[in-house]
């Protein structure tokens, strides 16, 4: 079994990384969280999830072992596989999926592409007491940013073309240092970061 892999960052897309180690590149798909995390650096360790199946044997890798984690505990949940688990992954946090599942917010659950009623239902029955045991730390500041405010702002960064990831980043860096920036002056300074 790969625990990780460590070495030069060949290539690095939204959904895939190439990590070349010992002169072999291993590409592994990736979240969006993962692909922030490793944006703009050489070197790169991924925590590593095989999966050997008849007809694919796929890598998936993660920025931490705590996505990882995550990772296997929604793909052990019947009807999510690893392309659905990489989509939540991407469109939410894991402290947000930890918060969402540990709060049973099907509505948040829902919102990801792939995870319907009856899923969302199955995450939260089947992970609410495990997610509690990972050490994945809360939304910082959660109470203090204006959700609205920085939806609207990293809706407005991604119709300008920029990841939404980074985006999302960059506005909640601006949001915890001033929560009363408006709209605008968000995406202004937030263009600056990105």
């Amino acid at each position: 079994m790969i625990d990780y892999i460590k070495g030069e960052l060949a290539e690095l897309t939204p959904t895939q990384a190439v990590v070349e180690a010992g002169g072999v590149g291993y590409a592994l798909g990736i979240s969006l969280f993962t692909y922030s995390a490793l944006e703009g650096r050489r070197e790169a360790r991924l925590w590593v999830v095989e999966v050997i199946r008849e007809d694919a044997y796929t890598l998936w890798g993660f920025a931490t072992r705590e996505e990882r984690s995550l990772f296997l505990l929604l793909t052990s949940v019947s009807g999510i596989g690893g392309a659905t688990a990489r989509v939540a992954l991407s469109a939410l946090s894991p402290s947000e999926m930890v918060g969402a599942i540990s709060r049973g917010d099907e509505r948040v659950l829902r919102g990801v592409k792939g995870i319907g009623p009856k899923a969302a239902q199955r995450i939260i029955v089947e992970l609410r007491d495990k997610v509690l045991g990972l050490d994945v730390a809360p939304e910082q500041r959660a109470g203090s940013i204006d959700k609205e405010l920085r939806d609207e702002a990293v809706a407005a960064l991604t119709m300008l073309g920029f990841p939404p990831a980074p985006s999302r980043k960059a506005v909640v860096r601006l949001l915890e240092g001033d929560p009363r920036m408006k709209v605008e002056q968000v995406i202004k300074a937030a263009l600056k970061m990105l």
